[in-house]
């Protein structure tokens, strides 16, 4: 397959509007979209991983949202074999694919491939008995002292991301950070990368309003149903702990909300941390969709 096709890859930091953008991409190209949101291939997550409408997913084909069950957890190196089989068959059909989604080590694998990260059961089993009895903050505060930049990076709030920090770093005495792939493997396609940049107080904003929205929409009963299986490691994330944790009774509900809002304000500075360590990405000045689009294609011409 020649290296003329290209991947567009449009990332950003939650909230900030890759779907409206990927779409317009999308139809542009006539093209369809591999996404990179790690909560969204779960079919059960539905409103607290703001998943395209269904409208929007009858508009243009999506692959890896609600690909899997949150019974099954998608690894990176898992998602970089499969998202590989996917683009082979899209690239025997189109010049052009779109990638969108906010997980940045899921966009990597699949862009530059992953570096083999070491695992020691020993060593996580020895780490979740300690997680079990001493509680997480114990953990966190070694993963610092460990390794002071795999917390920008890192979803401390995140039990299972936090044990494997911890694993990968007791077993081979490097900072978890340093596994991001050095030597990008070789690809048969072209990659595009571009992240939206809104100022902080707008992004913000939006991520507050999107929580009370998604209350409205139903989140509430969407969390009751997945609360038996809140050990699954698929559901440890924000939009789901908060509340599971107010049904445990550690919070009120409004209290539970605000963490929310909070956590996801966090997620995304996260999230624009490890953008902004990535080489050949293009940051838009656009503010609204349109302007982003017009500029995408003025750049790729």
């Amino acid at each position: 397959m020649s290296s003329d096709k290209q991947l567009i890859v449009i990332q950003g930091p939650t909230a900030c509007g890759k779907t409206a953008l990927s779409l317009m991409l999308a139809k542009h190209f006539q093209t369809e979209i591999i996404s990179a949101d790690s909560r969204q291939f779960y079919t059960e997550m539905e409103i607290g991983t703001a998943k395209p409408s269904e409208e929007e997913l009858h508009s243009v084909r999506h692959h890896f949202i609600n690909s899997d069950s949150v019974h099954h957890l998608v690894t990176a190196a898992e998602y970089e074999q499969r998202g590989l089989e996917i683009l082979r068959q899209l690239f025997s059909n189109y010049q052009t694919v779109i990638m969108v989604g906010g997980s940045g080590m899921f966009a990597d694998a699949l862009i530059d491939g992953l570096d083999p990260v070491p695992t020691d059961e020993t060593v996580k089993n020895r780490l979740t008995e300690r997680y079990e009895n001493e509680g997480l903050d114990k953990l966190v505060q070694e993963l610092v002292a460990l390794d002071g930049s795999a917390t920008e990076t890192i979803d401390l709030k995140n039990p299972m991301r936090v044990i494997r920090a911890l694993e990968v770093i007791l077993i081979t005495g490097k900072p978890f950070s340093s596994f991001k792939s050095q030597q990008p493997k070789k690809r048969f396609f072209k990659v595009r990368r571009f992240a939206i940049d809104l100022p902080r107080e707008i992004l913000y904003e939006r991520i507050n309003k999107r929580v009370d929205s998604m209350m409205k929409n139903g989140l509430w009963k969407e969390v009751e149903a997945l609360y038996p299986y809140k050990e699954l490691k698929t559901l440890q994330t924000v939009g789901y702990q908060e509340f599971f944790e107010y049904l445990d009774g550690k919070f009120s509900l409004e209290e539970a909300i605000e963490l929310v809002k909070r956590n996801s304000r966090r997620y995304a500075k996260r999230q624009l941390t490890w953008l902004r360590r990535t080489k050949d990405i293009h940051w838009l000045s656009g503010q609204n969709t349109e302007e982003q689009f017009e500029e995408i294609l003025n750049t790729l011409k």
